[in-house]
């Protein structure tokens, strides 16, 4: 065989058979034919081309030269009969797709120490690739670069690789395990999405950040420890995670990003460390196993449908810090018996209890501003309200399907009219100033005895006299149940009235409106409240 490229001729069958020739490349814009079987590199060789052996569907063994220092992105795409390469030590640089789509590629060797980076897509869709190491000098594994690798079962990352990019070993569904080293920063979106053989995750002290997706959909993960340097988890980071049991969070972690761990129905307990000030919208939603959660001071927003239909749950406690509580929050958590919200929510939001039907009392703090619409909204168990804030706004809705609640207690309200009933039990003293020496004591004239001080004036005793006058009980109550009827009254019209213009507000602009038709009375609790204090 000739090393001359003018004297290299491919020799085609009728049935186009490929010869066994071996094929020397040696670059130069050199056409390399579709059928080549084996193919070696002439030493002077330093880098492939862009797509030199595209497409070369029967190209079976590949030998690199030592010399070799980048190989053009596409350049052995589509070699669905390459079955092994060995990257020499000389190679700095592998482009993107360069062995895309190789299914028949089952043995990857790795030599350099130069190699910064694993191009974007470089080894996706190597079906039959089972194992591979990345060396230490590569600090980047590039956007699909070993995406839908089906028969991948192991993958070792060396000290010095600092990113996984997004979609890295998405899809690689035999992947059973994965040692993240301390020099990654971040866990690029669906880094490792839908591996779902993928049982473990060591993640060293280092990382940042899980970015979106990143195990989404590894349903055979089964724990997971967020090291204290990450400070966010992305969003969908560890949704669909079904057979997830146990996630430990340590203190460091600010942000947990919308549904990232939607959908963990395996999911049995949380902490959420003091660190973290936001949990995001559905960041637990449908964790269907969740029954413990706990939830420190520090934390500032429950994002919307954060715990939406974690119906095992049956108890939380909202720290102080947190100032809103947002829509549906907890909705549809079924066995949500007990709820603690402390002083410092000032608004709570549409929906956020609605649908828990094993809630019997709610106690809202005295900085609760405002109860949107319904928040409690078919809570079927619901009987007592205690509201420490009698100028809270509440919406006409709030409370809707709501068929067992009984009463508002206002405890503001009640200490106002209690310390009349109060007064009536105890008695008042009064200074009561008497001509000569008499005193009213309870509808009867008293001797001077009870006299406390007797003034001299010009020689005519002048009598002033101290003394405690006992209010009568009766009249007492009467005068109590006459504030209270007025004081509420006052309170019902001004509520009825209210309600009364929100319908109008919301009917169509009509000069001709029929005002009477709109109008709304007052809701039965309150009712029932007015005649508590008016019995």
């Amino acid at each position: 065989m000739s090393s001359s490229v003018g004297e290299k001729k491919r020799k085609i069958g009728v049935d186009e058979k490929a010869s066994d020739e071996v094929f020397e490349y040696t670059s130069n814009g050199q056409i390399v034919p579709k059928d080549v079987v084996s193919v070696q590199f002439h030493p002077s060789v330093v880098e492939i081309e862009e797509k030199a052996f595209q497409n070369c569907n029967m190209l079976q063994d590949v030998v690199f030269n030592v010399g070799l220092t980048k190989i053009g992105s596409w350049a052995f795409i589509n070699c669905t009969a390459l079955d092994s390469i060995t990257i020499p030590s000389s190679t700095l640089e592998i482009g993107r797709e360069v062995f895309s789509g190789c299914t028949g590629l089952g043995e990857v060797v790795l030599l350099s120490d130069g190699i910064k980076k694993i191009g974007m897509r470089t080894f996706r869709e190597c079906s039959s690739l089972q194992s591979i190491a990345i060396p230490s000098s590569v600090d980047e594994i590039g956007q699909s670069a070993f995406n839908s690798c089906k028969e991948l079962r192991e993958v070792v990352l060396n000290e010095g690789l600092t990113s996984i990019v997004s979609c890295a070993f998405s899809g690689c569904l035999s992947l059973q395990s994965i040692v993240i080293p301390s020099t990654v920063t971040k866990i690029g979106s669906r880094a490792f999405s839908n591996c779902s053989s993928l049982t473990e995750v060591v993640i060293s002290d280092g990382l940042m950040e899980v970015g979106d997706s990143a195990f989404l959909e590894c349903r055979a993960l089964q724990s997971i420890t967020i090291p204290s340097t990450v400070t966010e988890i992305g969003s969908n980071a560890y949704s669909g995670c079904t057979n997830l049991q146990n996630v430990v969070l340590n203190v460091g972690i600010k942000i947990i990003k919308k549904q990232a761990f939607h959908g963990c129905i395996s999911l049995q307990s949380i902490t959420i460390p003091s660190s973290v000030l936001d949990i995001d919208d559905c960041a637990f939603s449908y964790c269907d196993s969740l029954s413990e959660v706990v939830l420190n001071d520090g934390l500032k927003k429950i994002g919307d449908s954060v715990f939406l239909h974690c119906t095992v749950l049956q108890s939380i406690s909202i720290p102080y810090t947190v100032n809103e509580i947002e829509q549906y929050a907890f909705y549809g958590c079924i066995n949500l018996q007990e709820v603690v919200l402390n002083n410092g929510i000032n608004k709570i939001k549409e929906g956020a209890f609605g649908r828990c039907t094993s809630l019997t009392s709610i106690t809202i703090p005295s900085t609760v501003i405002e109860i949107e619409q319904y928040v409690f909204n078919n809570c079927s168990r619901l009987r007592e309200v205690v509201i420490h804030n009698d100028k809270v706004h509440i919406s006409e809705r709030a409370f809707i399907n709501c068929p067992l609640l009984e009463r508002f207690n206002f405890p503001g309200l009640s200490t106002r009219l209690n310390k009349l009933i109060q007064a009536g039990q105890r008695g008042i003293e009064i200074k009561v100033d008497a001509i000569s020496a008499v005193e009213w004591r309870s509808g009867e004239l008293v001797t001077p005895s009870v006299c406390r001080e007797i003034e001299n004036d010009g020689g005519w005793g002048v009598v002033r006299v101290e003394a405690l006058v006992e209010v009568d009980k009766e009249k007492l109550n009467k005068v109590k149940g006459l504030i209270a009827y007025y004081e509420l009254k006052e309170a019902t019209t001004l509520f009825e009235l209210a309600l009364w213009k929100a319908t109008i507000d919301q009917a169509d602009n009509d000069d001709n409106i029929d005002r009477v038709a709109h109008r709304v009375e007052v809701m039965g609790p309150v009712k029932d409240t007015i005649l508590q204090y008016l019995r």
